[in-house]
């Protein structure tokens, strides 16, 4: 009698998806019993364990996945712990012979990773990684001198020089259970749902966590919308950008998918190819982030320009409590970080206003902002934050130099001329004229009498006057750079 084939479990991470799946469509094709497996990871070594903001979409996630997998045949089995413990238990119990899984790339996952193999391997259970995350592997990129890129250009050109990416993989149609059903955690249990009070109103009621709403929304993007997002990207109040960014963040959607159907919607219609290539420009910008963390496992810790060690950063600022808040005296400042409360999600261009305005008016360490973000971002990624707070801090790669300092007021008039993005996230202000909406204390006392504005009652004098601010950070950076011998801005 021919023995049974052996289950082949499938490590579920940052790809909570069915297709294009290289993880799941390896182990369906095996023509073995499939065990999906999801692990909420106990590890006191990582820092970067989801945030309150990430275990809501995470919630929901799983939530979805279960059901799609259960619809398949072999439902989502959801165990806690430390993966290589987890996961070789699990075949020992299971009788497993393989163990499929998606790679990530930064330090602590890169990490845990080797220990799963080693775990697994000393037991006789074969591991296999596969790539779903990215559209090229961190070391099939490098300069001419065999190091790893720091600008952002040339790296998109050597991507751009590589052959197309794989064509995604559809998801399986079924998936064979095992013979005895595998023990699970329930989701429930899990205390991912904010308790009381519940703080998540504001992102149900934007957002649907799941493969379907991910594939919906790329779909929407790519019908039309995508003609005119080179220009309405930049700006908050109007609906210009995809918005796939959490869904990517979960792995509910992969890049190959993204860049193939971009390119298809270019190909089909010639009028949206300019949008397509500066939405396909910023899906690079996602890779390029996720290379210098692999590269750079520092990145989410320290400057990667070292002299912004010395930098004289304020710290236990009150501030800081006005910025988190949203409540700086800065009208486009406080709606990004209004919105981000309420959302769970900011605006790019309000991303890098808020952020210069912590960095370089505050004078506040850049780490204080991406901590924040990683909380209550419900698209938090490890390479992208750390990437982009560097980026504005003009310590990172490729970074914005740290003399271009925003300006609150002119970056307001620019980008939301009329007020509306401030209007809809600071309401006090939403009787106030475009004129003055971006500049209260520069209004007259009239307009805010008519509006129904008190400074410093309904709304806060701003907390830093930004001329002052700017001289106080560029003499900042002046000294540091003295002390390092002048050498040229980052």
């Amino acid at each position: 009698m021919t023995a049974a084939p052996r289950p082949v479990l499938v490590w579920f991470r940052h790809d909570l998806r069915l297709a294009d799946n290289p993880a799941l469509a390896a182990a369906a094709e095996r023509g073995a019993p499939v065990i999906p497996v999801y692990i909420r990871e106990e590890d006191p070594d990582d820092r970067w364990l989801p945030g309150a903001a990430s275990r809501w979409w995470l919630h929901g996630s799983l939530d979805r996945l279960g059901a799609a997998l259960a619809k398949l045949g072999s439902p989502l089995v959801l165990r806690s712990g430390r993966p290589e413990a987890v996961l070789a238990d699990l075949a020992a119990a299971t009788g497993a012979a393989e163990v499929h899984w998606n790679r990530r790339h930064g330090p602590a996952a890169a990490a845990r990773d080797r220990r799963v193999e080693e775990a697994l391997v000393t037991r006789g259970v074969t591991a296999q990684t596969h790539n779903a995350a990215l559209l090229a592997e961190p070391e099939s990129l490098h300069t001419k001198t065999g190091t790893p890129y720091k600008v952002f250009t040339p790296f998109w050109r050597a991507l751009l020089a590589l052959p197309e990416p794989p064509r995604p993989v559809r998801a399986p149609d079924r998936l064979a259970a095992p013979a005895k059903p595998v023990r699970s955690e329930r989701l429930a249990d899990w205390g991912l749902l904010p308790g009381k009070p519940d703080w998540a109103a504001g992102l149900r009621e934007i957002w649907e966590p799941g493969e379907d709403a991910a594939r919906e929304r790329l779909a929407d993007l790519l019908d039309g919308p995508i003609t005119e997002y080179p220009t309405l990207r930049d700006r908050p109040d109007t609906d210009g950008t995809s918005r796939l960014s959490p869904h990517l963040a979960f792995g509910e959607i992969g890049p190959r998918q993204v860049w193939h159907a971009a390119r298809h919607a270019a190909d089909a219609h010639p009028e949206r190819a300019a949008g397509v290539e500066a939405f396909l420009r910023e899906l690079g910008w996602r890779e390029f982030n996720h290379h210098l963390l692999h590269h750079f496992p520092v990145l989410p810790e320290d400057s990667l320009d070292q002299r912004f060690a010395r930098f004289p950063w304020r710290t236990g600022d009150a501030h800081l409590t006005a910025w988190k808040r949203g409540l700086t005296g800065y009208p486009i400042v406080d709606a990004g970080l209004r919105q981000l409360w309420q959302t769970g999600w900011m605006h790019n261009r309000v991303r890098m206003i808020v952020g210069s305005f912590l960095i370089k008016d505050l004078l506040l360490p850049w780490q204080t902002g991406q901590a924040w973000f990683w909380d209550t971002l419900v698209d938090a990624d490890l390479a992208n934050n750390a990437a982009n707070w560097q980026w504005v801090a003009g310590c990172g790669a490729d970074a914005s130099p740290f003399f271009r300092v925003f300006n609150p007021i002119l970056q307001g008039a620019k980008f939301d001329p009329k007020g509306d993005y401030v209007r809809r996230f600071v309401p006090e202000l939403a009787r106030l004229p475009a004129k003055w909406i971006h500049k209260p204390w520069q209004s007259p006392d009239s307009v805010l009498k008519d509006a129904g504005v008190r400074l410093g009652r309904e709304y806060p004098h701003p907390v830093v006057e930004h001329d002052d601010a700017r001289d106080r950070a560029l003499a900042a950076f002046a000294m540091v750079r003295r002390k390092d011998g002048g050498e040229s801005d980052p």
